[in-house]
């Protein structure tokens, strides 16, 4: 414990810290009992990749209840038509959720953008948030030996022209995030690669049960440094420690996935994503205790990981 402890310590130091959030989607409140809110955002920028126009690849946010034993992954649409009010010199306007980064400038400011946009669509706001290149969860798969992913159909990346063939594979960092990344020709398109990246999370955490990490100084030590160096988080001033070690017990089949309920619509010409009856409840289960009944009520959108 102690030597885990120093590890966590190091992580602290190492990972960048930034205010992720914009004032109007923070909670400002530091209790760690629950229900807790975090917003994930996944961006997938290529080494020597100096392009501006970079919109988050990725929007996640991870509700967990009161007693922390429990976790929900809901994937906002990436082409979720949405209001991006103003800031960072954008005039505001309608545009797809995953443009509000963009629009915000990318980094701090482009996730304080994405945090305001979303907390005014679902009225959430949120306790802390954590900005992910990819490219450290790929340093990390490989740390990890791989992870065992479950294919349902053939699936051809369109940008390595790999062909992932039905079944259960273990797939190594590469390979990992080139299959979670795929949505073309998918049937359910981005509702898929919603649900491949949540189940990428999941074969993570089982992944590092599986390998004892935490028992294993010197992995975890490895596994610390390629996160923190593609990690900025925003802890609403808790000491990461603190939030580290309030949510080690969370076992990996505690996570369940949950997709927004909503459907696509071709807006002139523009193929965008819009919310069903508001999302059907799921908001307001979010900010309260009812995650459990909507759930139970709503099998239709949640995903088996």
């Amino acid at each position: 414990m102690v030597g885990l402890r120093a590890l966590t310590d190091r992580y602290d130091r190492t990972v960048l810290k930034e205010q992720l959030l914009a004032p109007d989607a923070r909670t400002g409140r530091t209790d760690l009992s629950g229900p807790l809110n975090y917003l994930l955002i996944g961006t997938d920028r290529r080494p020597n990749d100096t392009n501006p126009e970079q919109r988050a690849d990725t929007i996640l946010v991870v509700h967990v209840p009161a007693g922390l034993r429990q976790a929900y992954l809901v994937s906002i649409p990436r082409d979720l038509l949405v209001t991006i009010p103003a800031g960072s010199g954008y005039p505001g306007g309608q545009d797809k959720i995953n443009a509000a980064y963009e629009h915000g400038g990318g980094g701090e400011p482009g996730a304080q953008l994405l945090s305001s946009t979303l907390s005014r669509l679902t009225g959430l706001r949120f306790d802390g948030a954590a900005l992910v290149d990819f490219a450290g969860i790929r340093q990390v798969v490989d740390l990890l030996g791989g992870v065992r992913m479950c294919v349902d159909g053939e699936v051809r990346s369109i940008h390595t022209n790999r062909v992932f063939t039905p079944g259960c594979h273990q797939m190594n960092g590469a390979e990992a995030l080139d299959y979670v990344r795929q949505r073309y020709d998918l049937p359910g398109g981005d509702y898929d690669r919603q649900r491949h990246q949540q189940q990428l999370l999941r074969a993570l955490l089982d992944r590092a049960s599986e390998t004892r990490l935490r028992n294993n100084p010197v992995k975890l030590d490895q596994v610390i440094r390629a996160v923190g160096g593609s990690l900025t988080v925003d802890t609403n001033g808790v000491a990461l420690e603190d939030l580290l070690f309030s949510l080690r017990g969370l076992p990996p089949d505690s996570l369940r996935g949950v997709q927004v309920p909503s459907y696509p619509q071709v807006i002139d010409e523009v193929s965008y994503v819009v919310l069903d009856n508001g999302g059907n409840g799921l908001f307001d289960a979010v900010r309260g205790s009812a995650m459990p009944a909507w759930v139970g009520a709503n099998p239709r959108w949640v995903v088996k990981l």
